[in-house]
């Protein structure tokens, strides 16, 4: 049986940089009052000889695990099929690997698993925590806030309990709608109707928002409630249709559900865009640009939202300071983008 490798120590980077342990100690656990000849000189060592520092010794030094909890409030099913959750993952990640900080994803199937997410927070497993796709009565917030673990959260607050000066980032769901059905209306189209999202979730009812900001008052059965998946789109389509045979324009709350539209207004015989013009909001690939025909939808950048998200929180903890320090929200803007379903 061969002999197992050692590991280098820091006694052997000291040696190899012809310093003390304790400047060692220092340059790698990012402590100051070391000559930066000195620390030109560790870091060469600590290349050459392939050292890894150890990171529950470095914890100790540091008070930081380098990790950041992930926590995304829905079940499985909806966050490996729907890319609004893959692209804001890859934001997040890429920001966390940039400053090399572990990312640690925590999925909730429901409202049982909320004391042991609050609980592995509170257990100093991790820095901070990274929150989305919360529900009005989420009690996950306020557990979170009880576990003391600072936290940015994606989407603009509404639910109950929590903070109510909680750091987030979002899109402007409002306006994006607003944009969104001002088009349908510049192509003159009359009976716009819209198909939502999950109504406990604030950025679906944001978009309702926008709709009606834009429709005023109208024909009740012009709005069907839906769930952002396909075959929530599917049904609410249907279920438009046998109310309204005479509907021209939909406005989608999301890709996906405007994809189940689709489908819909194809098996029904409805030309798109002739018959009936349609929008989708998010902008997510592969479905936008490759549905039949492309999907006329509202971008938000999610990825940077993702990346955004995660810049705010290490930007607290590189500080020491409470997230309470940093912009309580940041919206940033949408833009249509015109193909060919309206």
């Amino acid at each position: 049986m061969s002999e197992a490798v050692s590991r280098p120590t820091l006694e052997a980077v000291a040696a190899r940089a012809g310093v003390s342990r304790a400047t060692v100690s220092r340059v790698v656990n990012g402590g100051d009052g070391v000559r930066e000849p000195l620390v030109e000189r560790v870091r060469r060592a600590v290349e050459e000889l392939g050292y890894v520092p150890n990171q529950a010794a470095r914890s100790l030094v540091t008070k930081r695990h380098d990790a950041v909890a992930v926590v995304i409030a829905e079940p499985e099913t909806r966050i490996f099929t729907d890319p609004f959750f893959a692209l804001q993952l890859r934001g997040i990640s890429k920001e966390l690997t940039a400053q090399d900080n572990q990312l640690v994803l925590l999925l909730t199937e429901g409202r049982d698993d909320h004391a042991r997410v609050a609980r592995y927070l509170a257990g100093g497993h991790v820095d901070g925590a990274l929150v989305f796709s919360l529900h009005l009565d989420d009690p996950l917030p306020g557990l979170i806030e009880g576990a003391g673990v600072p936290t940015v959260f994606g989407g603009r607050p509404g639910w109950s309990g929590g903070s109510k000066s909680a750091v987030y980032v979002d899109c402007d769901n409002r306006g994006g709608a607003e944009d969104a059905v001002r088009h349908l209306v510049g192509l003159g189209r009359t009976r716009i109707a819209h198909i939502t999202g999950p109504l406990d979730q604030t950025s679906a009812a944001d978009r309702l928002q926008g709709y009606r900001d834009v429709m005023g008052e109208t024909d009740p059965r012009l709005v069907v409630a839906s769930d952002f998946t396909p075959s929530g789109g599917e049904r609410a389509m249907g279920e438009l249709l046998d109310r309204c045979p005479d509907v021209d324009a939909v406005f989608a709350a999301n890709d996906l559900t405007a994809l189940g539209a689709l489908r819909v207004l194809r098996e029904r015989g409805r030309r798109v865009p002739e018959d009936v013009a349609v929008i989708g909001f998010d902008d997510v690939l592969p479905v936008a640009g490759q549905t039949e025909p492309a999907l006329t939808t509202v971008r938000q950048d999610i990825e940077e939202m993702g990346r955004l998200m995660a810049r705010l929180l290490l930007s607290t903890l590189n500080r020491g300071q409470s997230p309470t320090g940093a912009p309580t929200g940041v919206v940033l803007p949408t833009t249509l983008i015109r193909r060919a379903t309206a």
